[in-house]
């Protein structure tokens, strides 16, 4: 896995979001987006994943399209994020103690993020644009998670549900359903529909999703 740092030394706040090759090419322009948006100090530290479905799913799934299942190693993923990534961040760019740290990522990165979120407490928030919370099993999880961070950020496209897929479908719903489920457990959320389809604006919507997170949190 590959660090990818762009923003500021010494920032107020780091926002941490997995990315794979296409995504990669995005980061400036989101980073960009967020400068603009706040005063505060920020620093995007991205890293790049080996393999989308198996490193960012949390437990093994058959796959939704294709041929390729989800091979559930968010464990490990997150075990490098906490071991060797995040000392690593703070260290080359002096992050403060008292610094915050909010998670996010767009699509299965997404649905990453939420999970570790609720994984971990080292996230004050988590933003997380057009996720995949189609994903088996995942609104079971939600549920009976004992540890869901107090400010979540959802969106999705408003095309997103209208698909041929049965699985990929569902989401629409299931983000309902999530966001209706943090908002009755007492949580700061908000869900946001953005026009298209899956693949419109990615980077604006994660720096749309940031901003708000970084607002609110």
């Amino acid at each position: 896995m590959k660090p990818i740092l762009i923003g500021e030394t010494d920032p107020d706040i780091c926002l941490v979001q997995a990315t794979d090759e296409m995504e990669s090419e995005m980061l400036q322009k989101e980073y960009e987006k967020i400068a603009e948006g706040t005063d505060r100090k920020i620093l995007l530290a991205a890293f790049l994943v080996d393999d989308w479905n198996r490193d960012l799913s949390p437990w093994e799934a058959p796959a939704a399209f294709g041929k390729e299942n989800f091979g559930g190693r968010a464990g490990d993923t997150l075990s490098y994020l906490k071991t060797r990534f995040l000392p690593y961040v703070k260290q080359e760019r002096c992050v403060r103690e008292d610094a915050e740290w909010i998670v996010g990522g767009y699509s299965l990165s997404g649905l990453f993020a939420l999970w570790a979120a609720c994984e971990t407490d080292l996230f004050r928030a988590a933003a997380a644009a057009s996720p995949s919370v189609w994903f088996p099993g995942w609104t079971e999880y939600v549920k009976s998670c004992p540890d869901i961070p107090e400010t979540v950020y959802l969106s999705l496209g408003t095309k997103e549900e209208r698909t041929k897929n049965p699985v990929m479908r569902t989401v629409g719903d299931r983000i309902r359903e999530m966001h209706q489920f943090l908002k009755e457990s007492g949580k700061n959320t908000v869900l946001e529909w953005n026009p298209g389809n899956h693949f419109q604006d990615p980077d604006g919507r994660m720096a749309k999703g940031f901003l708000w997170c970084i607002e609110h949190a």
